[in-house]
């Protein structure tokens, strides 16, 4: 019988069909969040003593393509049979895998990144914690198991990622762990790092309550110059301080994507605050700390990042207007009309106008990220939006109707325009 404490699922195959030596377990981040009180999502589970046969005539799917994984029946869960894995290459794929049935769990929780992922639940509700996955729980720290860590370098991603996660309610990575992480990188296994995977947890880290933790963390240890380059370029770049008191580029984006996480932005929005200063990175140094014409530079770096990365085009499109036209939006306030309808089509505000606002919550939080502006209104937004509805009104069906056509359509179309947001968005100091 299963442990009703812990949400188990009875078992939906005749009991004689398992091998009497066979022991099923909750595993994982679902074991770890229900300790921490939080919501259990998708529950993993392993299964001791048996062989891949045994599972499927149980009735399981087989799903796993490296080792042993396999889909419940019903409840379409993944059950992974017990295993180890030896090193025998670069990289996150150089693994010799074994799932025999004599491995214990034990021995499977060990292979585990960190002590609080390496716990498990039995199907009477005990829990299994032989390497201190529960302490470290109390203790709010992402420790690893064992130096089995260092074998797989996208083990220092995941940890980087659960920091964000988990960094409102205290954690901090271990001074241990850190160090190893150190060695990682400077071994080269960082290098191995495959975009598919580099994208993931970034896409995952962002969507974190404090998405600038996955940046404290890999720049700690190093990982940040090998996997994201443009972005690790950024600190130690000064910014003039009249605009940027917290001076420090990197420092600067820390903040910013603080402020996005706070202001509750959607994924792309985040990927677009993240890279939207990557020029700065390139400004030489006589220039400082002025960087004129960055914005354009961070365009280029950006393009270069997302092709490197495989980054989804809804993330590149957004991050790519954010990059260039954060200045202008900034100065919303002082636009002439004109300038104002040229922010709007260079952003293709008319015709994606959720995008649009996806642009202006981006722009808000690099306002925001800024050392005393966390709490600072941003009426930007508020004139450009203004100016989006004004244009909106004007109807191009009408001056089509009128007879207009081509050069002629385009230059009425956008007069009309001009003068429809010139009078529903005056500047300030205009009536």
């Amino acid at each position: 019988m299963q442990g009703a404490a812990c949400g188990l699922v009875p078992r939906v195959v005749e009991p004689d069909v398992y091998n009497a030596a066979m022991d099923t377990y909750l595993v994982g981040g679902a074991v770890r969040d229900e300790l921490l009180g939080l919501p259990v999502g998708d529950r993993d589970w392993v299964v001791v003593g048996a062989t891949p046969a045994e599972m499927e005539r149980a009735g399981f799917r087989p799903v796993g393509r490296d080792f042993p994984v396999f889909l419940h029946p019903e409840t379409g869960e993944e059950y992974a049979l017990a295993r180890t894995e030896r090193k025998t290459a670069p990289g996150y794929r150089g693994f010799v895998v074994n799932a025999s049935p004599e491995v214990t769990l034990e021995e499977d929780l060990q292979r585990r990144d960190l002590t609080i992922n390496a716990m498990a639940r039995a199907e009477d509700g005990t829990l299994v914690d032989p390497w201190g996955g529960r302490a470290d729980l109390e203790a709010r720290l992402l420790r690893h198991v064992s130096p089995a860590f260092a074998e797989d370098p996208v083990r220092i991603l995941r940890t980087a990622r659960l920091a964000a996660r988990f960094a409102p309610l205290g954690f901090t990575v271990a001074e241990e762990t850190v160090a190893l992480m150190r060695q990682m990188v400077a071994a080269g296994e960082v290098d191995a790092l495959v975009p598919e995977r580099v994208w993931q947890e970034t896409r995952r880290a962002l969507e974190a309550a404090c998405p600038d933790e996955f940046l404290r963390v890999l720049r700690d240890c190093g990982a940040l110059a090998v996997v994201f380059p443009e972005i690790d370029a950024l600190w130690g770049v000064p910014q003039p301080e009249r605009w940027h008191p917290e001076v420090d580029t990197g420092r600067h984006l820390l903040l910013c994507l603080r402020a996005a996480a706070r202001l509750g932005l959607e994924p792309e929005a985040r990927f677009a605050v993240l890279t939207h200063d990557l020029g700065k990175g390139t400004t030489p140094r006589e220039y400082w700390p002025a960087h004129h014409g960055h914005e354009e530079r961070s365009v280029t770096l950006l393009r270069r990042l997302c092709e490197r990365l495989k980054v989804p085009t809804a993330f590149r499109e957004l991050a790519e207007i954010v990059a260039r036209y954060h200045g202008l939006c900034h100065r919303a306030a002082e636009l002439r009309p004109a300038t104002l309808l040229k922010l709007l089509e260079g952003t293709d505000a008319l015709r994606r106008p959720a995008r649009f606002r996806q642009f202006l919550a981006a722009c808000e939080a690099d306002m925001k990220g800024r050392d005393g502006l966390a709490d600072a209104p941003y009426p930007q937004a508020e004139r450009l939006l203004c100016g989006l509805e004004a244009a909106a009104t004007v109807d191009p069906g009408e001056l089509v109707a009128a007879g207009l056509a081509g050069e002629a359509l385009g230059e009425e179309l956008r007069a009309r325009r001009i003068a429809a947001i010139a009078a529903a968005c005056p500047r300030d100091g205009e009536d």
